[in-house]
């Protein structure tokens, strides 16, 4: 795994531990998005006005192949946020219903479902979970559902706390309620398998610059066939009311924006190949067992132990680990990068702070060698 690092562009002065937040490119990857960049100064004409429904359609079925999923059932966006925010502004939610969520939730998304609430009157509700078992999780979320529940909104993996939550139970226990399942897999795509079709998910969006390695500005939508009906256009354009309509009214009313660069998604193939021609199972296997010894080393260090139970089955390449509760979260990450050169995000999550360490492929035993000696020094 260690000559993974040769194929990214990252500076080589930094322990790089955060890969979780933006994601990281490798050269043959970027090499394909600055390719397609230069096919499109080229002729822009021909390349927007000719070729990018095919080139579209094209970079779709890949995905759609690599997700478990026809190509009509996806869009691209630039990122979950967008995907998220499709969805939550098309449902048709008002006074007395609610939207049940975790305690868990990535803060940009539980504004966009507070801020929603606010202007149409319906209740979003976070409910506590229980970590100590998956059987448990299930229990204790279901428990906030009433009659009232029109949308369960979850985070596959949740992003302060590093979480795989056991999402499929859930969306089985939905459908039969006849409760509507938007799933935000932000964290998913290039860090654990995912096969949309067999998920079941009504809606479901995911990025793919983080651990999928494409570039920034690649995410996608996937609405189940027989819930796209219910999505409305973010931005209205060429492709409502098209003139010359494709096979799918979903893909018409979502991909055609404007002008705008597609090279990001244009480059989501180059970013699966390079992972398949790598082993990336592998490399998975590898970097989930330098994180599991990241968390039990920093919680062998502060004494605290790990939010869930010990399994491996709760995290993957991802894991937050607590911090003692005097710790200044500000102060730490800002000596951990001055004098140490160590990049990882460091998080308030309800009462207790928290470390999250991501480990990709460039990843080494030294870069957590090398975090956990800062932490010893810092804390």
């Amino acid at each position: 795994m260690n000559s993974l690092k040769q194929y990214f562009l990252l500076d080589p002065s930094v322990t790089f531990l955060n890969h979780g937040s933006f994601g990281a490119t490798p050269k043959p990857v970027f090499e394909e998005y600055q390719r397609w960049q230069r096919e499109l100064e080229n002729q822009p004409v021909e390349f927007l006005g000719r070729r990018f429904t095919g080139l579209m359609a094209d970079a779709r079925a890949v995905l759609g192949e690599y997700l478990g999923t026809h190509a009509d059932n996806l869009v691209y966006t630039q990122n979950v946020t967008i995907s998220m925010n499709i969805v939550a502004r098309s449902l048709e939610l008002g006074a007395g219903d609610e939207v049940l969520t975790s305690d868990h939730e990535y803060g940009a998304m539980d504004r966009t479902w507070r801020f929603l609430a606010q202007e149409h009157g319906f209740t979003y509700i976070n409910q506590p979970v229980s970590l100590a078992s998956k059987e448990a999780f299930v229990e204790s979320f279901w428990s906030g559902v009433t009659e009232r529940t029109r949308v369960i909104f979850l985070s596959h993996i949740t992003s302060p706390t590093a979480v795989i939550f056991p999402v499929a139970e859930i969306i089985q226990r939905a459908r039969a309620a006849g409760i509507i399942t938007v799933i935000d897999g932000a964290h998913v795509p290039g860090q654990i398998p995912l096969h949309l079709d067999s998920l079941g998910a009504d809606f479901y969006g995911g990025n793919l610059h983080k651990w999928l390695c494409a570039p920034k500005g690649a995410g996608f939508l996937y609405a189940r066939p027989e819930m796209q009906k219910l999505v409305k256009p973010l931005v209205v354009s060429w492709g409502y009311e098209s003139i010359t309509p494709g096979a799918s009214t979903f893909v018409d009313h979502h991909e055609w924006w404007g002008t705008r660069d597609v090279a990001a998604f244009l480059s989501v193939p180059a970013a699966i190949q390079f992972q398949q021609d790598h082993a990336w199972a592998a490399v998975r296997t590898e970097c989930h067992q330098l994180v599991k010894d990241a968390q039990r080393r920093i919680s062998d260090l502060t004494g605290l132990a790990p939010l869930h139970a010990q399994s491996d089955n709760w995290f993957a390449q991802l894991a937050a680990a607590p911090l003692p509760a005097d710790a200044d979260l500000v102060a730490l990450k800002a000596r951990l990068y001055d004098e140490y050169r160590v990049e990882i995000p460091l998080i308030t999550w309800k009462d207790k702070n928290l470390v999250r360490v991501s480990v990709q492929g460039y990843n080494t035993k030294e870069d957590i060698d090398r975090l956990l000696f800062a932490l010893s020094k810092l804390l």
